[in-house]
């Protein structure tokens, strides 16, 4: 069996690590034969920095599908957005004060000096709302990236891009940047977080990510398990065999699931595997979460 699993809100805990618990449970269903891929909106170098620091290994979609690379660095997928298209939609990006934008390259995850001072300016002024400021950190928190001082360095250049990135706390702002987005063809828009939109090839879903590489591993699509808690897992929920919505997970994500496990802070990644490990049912349990521990 396949067994794709998000990393942020999904593997990983709020504090941004893999447990234990769920290293544990990784390492044990690798023994047991089964395929254990990390499917992710970041970049590969970033997904698997996460894992080596727990000693794992395993196939990484990355950048929400438009990468694909084994454990040996074999690369099975390459998907890059057509810069001509996009570069005036960056260019105007650059030029809204409440749009953090992150692109993503093969080599880096890029940042303009004055996205991050502005999103570090958010920080020290939102004391009263811990709420909003831990999103604003935990943005911080969710990828390894290299600040430039003029980020049109980045796509000026010879560098293929990947995925685009945009933050905001004004959801206004944040809009606006996903109709001029929706303008262009070619283009797949989602999100893993409500403050945010990520910006891939049409084609480069995690959807797609999953149906090449199980192909490559010659395993039937009824056979794969996917557990994730954000929009740009859908379009591995369509295609799975079957699919786990975390508890922690977007309402629409719940509904569009198999089945839902405990949050990612309660070790919901790990309770499915066990589960799997011991060929214990997945029906539901509780009317809280459907796979208690």
């Amino acid at each position: 069996m396949i067994i794709a699993i998000d990393m942020d809100g999904t593997l990983l805990h709020s504090d941004g690590k893999i447990s234990e618990r769920n290293q544990r449970s990784i390492l044990q269903c690798q023994k047991n034969n089964h395929q254990v891929v990390i499917a992710t909106g970041r970049a590969y170098k970033d997904a698997d920095r996460q894992l080596k620091a727990v000693g794992l290994e395993c196939p990484i979609i990355s950048l929400n599908g438009a990468a694909i690379n084994l454990p040996d660095l074999t690369s099975l997928h390459d998907l890059p957005l057509d810069k001509e298209s996009l570069i005036p939609v960056l260019e105007w990006v650059r030029d809204q004060n409440d749009l953090y934008c992150e692109v993503y390259c093969e080599d880096n995850v890029y940042v303009g000096l004055h996205n991050r001072e502005h999103l570090e300016g958010l920080t020290s002024i939102l004391t009263d709302d811990s709420e909003l400021k831990e999103i604003v950190e935990k943005q911080f928190q969710q990828a390894v990236v290299t600040y430039i001082d003029d980020i049109r360095q980045v796509w000026s250049g010879d560098k293929e891009i990947y995925k685009v990135l945009i933050f905001s706390l004004n959801k206004n702002a944040l809009h606006e940047a996903q109709s001029k987005f929706s303008e262009l063809s070619g283009y797949a828009i989602t999100s893993s977080h409500p403050n945010n939109i990520e910006i891939n090839h049409e084609k480069a879903t995690k959807g797609h990510a999953l149906v090449k590489l199980a192909s490559y591993l010659k395993t039937d699509m009824k056979d794969t398990l996917v557990i994730g808690d954000s929009f740009n897992d859908l379009p591995m929920f369509e295609v799975a065999g079957t699919s786990i919505a975390m508890e922690n997970a977007a309402p629409l994500v719940k509904e569009k699931s198999d089945h839902i496990t405990l949050s990612n802070d309660e070790h919901g990644v790990s309770v499915v595997l066990e589960k799997i490990l011991s060929k214990e049912s997945l029906e539901v349990k509780s009317p809280s979460a459907e796979l208690p521990l």
